[in-house]
């Protein structure tokens, strides 16, 4: 498993409003001083027209309308993590080199499934390892249904031709090896998501990708116990999606390697995913 990692970095704009703050000064009516005179208008003089109205911005193309299902708190609370905590790492650092970059916990995080090569039953192994990362994340996962968007390594963050005014949703599918040339070998699935900023704010996820290796998933859900494993590798696949890179830790989830032994979320996994839904809400995208 391996993971896909793609930062972009929307142009910053910075729209700045200039108001003009006009002095008005109070006088008492014509008969209020003994020099006060009726003002009127001069012969063949026209006021002055009003000033035309400031032209609005241009809506930026590369991005959609700001704050689109945007809350003011977050949608939900990540589990505890154990008080142990455990090995973890991150996909991606903010500017100061600490703070992972996270999805906004503000707004929820729609998802599409293209189920094209889909193994049987996977659909359902997608949604309970969807499941469970909202559960302990806090995120909002939102399913949008089945989608014929073929799966790019590089595609698109905003197609407003094909979902809308709104940041494209996380493309969960089943590619071969020979489809995508990434999955060779032992690799049995990828995952990743794109990062934008806008000036100087936090880094953000806004979609991403994730794609499994359904030649090599449909012999495993063959074996019994084999729906268990492949949910892990979903879930495994999952937590690189929201931020989570591998680890050397084999007592861990996010270790590269299947422990068939392992079928859920371990303590180091648990501490990052804490961390990772606890991300900036970001309005302004």
């Amino acid at each position: 498993m391996r993971a896909l990692r793609r930062l972009l970095r929307g142009a910053g704009v910075v729209l700045v409003l200039l108001l003009a703050v006009l002095g008005a000064g109070a006088l008492s009516g014509p008969g209020g001083l003994p020099w006060a005179v009726p003002v009127t208008a001069l012969p063949g003089v026209l006021p002055a027209p009003p000033a035309p109205p400031p032209p609005v911005p241009e809506k930026p193309r590369d991005r959609p309308t700001p704050a689109h299902e945007a809350a003011d708190v977050p949608l939900g609370v990540p589990l505890a993590p154990p008080p142990e905590g455990g090995t973890h790492a991150f996909t991606t650092l903010q500017a100061d080199g600490v703070t992972p970059v996270a999805y906004d916990p503000c707004r929820p995080i729609h998802y599409a499934i293209n189920g094209l090569g889909a193994p049987v039953d996977g659909e359902p192994l997608v949604h309970a390892a969807v499941a469970r990362i909202a559960e302990v994340t806090g995120l909002r996962f939102v399913y949008d249904g089945a989608s014929d968007e073929p799966l790019l390594v590089d595609r698109p963050v905003y197609q407003p031709e094909r979902y809308g005014d709104r940041w494209a949703p996380v493309l969960i599918g089943w590619q071969t090896e020979q489809e995508e040339p990434a999955l060779a070998g032992d690799v049995i699935g990828q995952a990743g998501s794109a990062a934008v900023s806008l000036g100087d704010g936090p880094t953000v996820y806004v979609t991403g990708t994730v794609v499994l290796d359904a030649p090599q998933i449909t012999p495993v859900l063959e074996r019994r116990g084999g729906r268990a494993v492949v949910e892990a590798i979903v879930l495994h696949e999952l937590g690189h999606l929201v931020g989570l890179a591998h680890v050397d830790d084999d007592g861990q989830l996010m270790y590269p390697e299947v422990q068939p032994e392992l079928t859920d979320l371990a303590a180091g996994d648990l501490t990052g995913l804490a961390r990772l839904g606890a991300g900036p809400c970001v309005p302004e995208l």
